[in-house]
């Protein structure tokens, strides 16, 4: 299981997490939602260890990010598959070699890098495609090799940082359904998004963040049912004054 607790993170005297608590279930979709620039790609990067805390710790089946050495953290981020909000795919490596690259550092034989690599675009529908470069490629479709790419190491964890950003409603529809057969297939989703229709289609759990905290968590059913102004504005859509205001009650976990 993912842990965070008491996540805080400034970027000189700008606080963008001031004590960020949240539990992600194993076997889950668990989705941040929130306003750009609420630091939901800042809490991806703390839990892979791509940044540390000021304060408070990530926990990642029971071993603390930050204080991981080197190899130890290797290995974590082994088991966390990470799809980029823009794919970051090399554009000099074919589609194959793109997906091989995380399996090639870990040794494994020719044979079998082969076959992951042609299931992971079989799961992500882009069969055929390993000699192609990303250049080729529609936005849609470089996405989906970002997922083929993280599904092919077997990962415990994916996290999603903006996946259907700047894609158009079919392509954002089947990225949702991507995220939904990752999850079926066992893997553990932590999804970062301000998409309203894709949070309620993929995810088991829905937590807002807002100035700095977790505003509320819950189950769909009780983010949609929200009584809290904040919450219901931005899930609603709506524009209004949005200067932070005092936390109210948060739905149960």
């Amino acid at each position: 299981m993912i842990s965070l607790e008491g996540l805080t993170k400034s970027f000189g005297p700008k606080r963008v997490l001031d004590g960020v608590t949240l539990e992600v279930p194993d076997g889950r979709n668990t989705v941040i939602i929130g306003y750009s620039g609420s630091g939901k790609s800042v809490t991806l990067k703390l839990v892979v260890g791509l940044l540390e805390p000021d304060a408070g710790r990530v926990v990642v089946d029971g071993a603390v990010v930050h204080e991981l050495g080197r190899e130890e953290l290797t290995a974590l981020r082994g088991r966390i598959g990470y799809v980029f909000q823009f794919a970051a795919l090399f554009d000099s490596m074919t589609v194959a070699e793109n997906i091989a690259m995380g399996l090639a550092r870990r040794g494994l034989a020719r044979d079998t890098i082969a076959r992951r690599v042609a299931e992971s675009l079989e799961v992500v529908e882009l069969p055929g495609t390993e000699d192609k470069y990303p250049a080729e490629l529609s936005g849609g479709m470089r996405k989906r090799v970002g997922i083929a790419r993280a599904i092919a190491l077997k990962p415990r964890y994916i996290l999603w940082d903006e996946p259907t950003s700047g894609l158009d409603p079919v392509t954002s529809a089947v990225m949702d359904q991507l995220m939904i057969r990752t999850r079926d297939l066992g893997a553990t989703g932590l999804v970062v998004t301000h998409d309203m229709r894709s949070a309620f289609t993929v995810g088991d759990r829905i937590a807002m963040l807002y100035d700095g905290r977790i505003r509320q968590v819950g189950t769909m059913a009780e983010i949609q049912a929200t009584d809290d102004p904040v919450v219901r504005q931005f899930i609603e859509g709506r524009p209004g004054d949005l200067s932070p205001a005092p936390a109210v009650g948060r739905a149960p976990a």
